[in-house]
């Protein structure tokens, strides 16, 4: 692959990631109300639900269930369930509290549960699948080789800039909310906010068609 084909590709997916979606907007509402480690846990495991859109959309897997009517809606409703499930578990939260041994709230969370959360919450999602589907074989270039190995590493790269965007908004999201979290009303009202927000995701999903 040429460097204008990497660097245009990267270019289109830099600015995708940036818009609010809702990926980074749960990476952020995360980093705000649980802290750092759950903002860049969460993800992290988004950009390893990417990787598993990559080798589906290589396989051809991705085309079957977009092909698919039946395969898409449960694929859809599972996601949907999936992430009202989360927002349920938010908004029965009392609220984070801010560790006096640590200015970063809850920062001695495990990330391991964000980061599987975040994979789910991604992975089974089908109109990431369809995204991925569509958006890659647009900057492969039939002259350059192996249309399926283009396909792989445009997927690699996509997925690993997205490391790179959704750590710095864990991280960056985690540092104000452990000012946030200072204050107990706010930090119970962060809570909601996110349930809140994931609920709305889910239903959003829930009601999406395949275009």
């Amino acid at each position: 692959m040429s460097f204008a084909q990497i660097a245009g590709f990267l270019a289109a997916a830099v600015l995708i990631t940036l818009t609010p979606g809702p990926d980074n907007l749960s990476v952020l509402s995360l980093g705000l109300s649980r802290g750092r480690r759950a903002g860049i846990g969460f993800g992290l495991g988004c950009a390893l639900g990417c990787f598993t859109h990559t080798l589906w959309a290589t396989l051809g897997v991705t085309a079957l269930v977009a092909a698919s009517e039946t395969a898409f809606t449960l694929l859809k409703l599972a996601g949907a369930a999936y992430l009202v499930w989360l927002g349920i578990g938010a908004l029965r939260s009392p609220g984070a509290t801010l560790s006096a041994q640590a200015g970063d709230g809850r920062a001695n969370d495990p990330m391991r549960p964000y980061l599987k959360r975040g994979f789910i919450a991604n992975a089974i999602n089908p109109k990431v699948a369809l995204f991925f589907l569509a958006f890659l074989p647009q900057f492969v270039d039939p002259a350059r080789g192996s249309a399926t190995a283009q396909t792989a590493l445009l997927g690699l790269l996509f997925a690993a800039q997205t490391v790179f965007i959704f750590g710095a908004i864990g991280w960056y999201a985690g540092a104000l909310g452990g000012w946030l979290r200072g204050r107990p009303a706010i930090s119970r009202w962060l809570d909601r906010a996110t349930g809140a927000l994931f609920i709305g995701l889910g239903i959003r999903l829930a009601l999406a068609g395949r275009n």
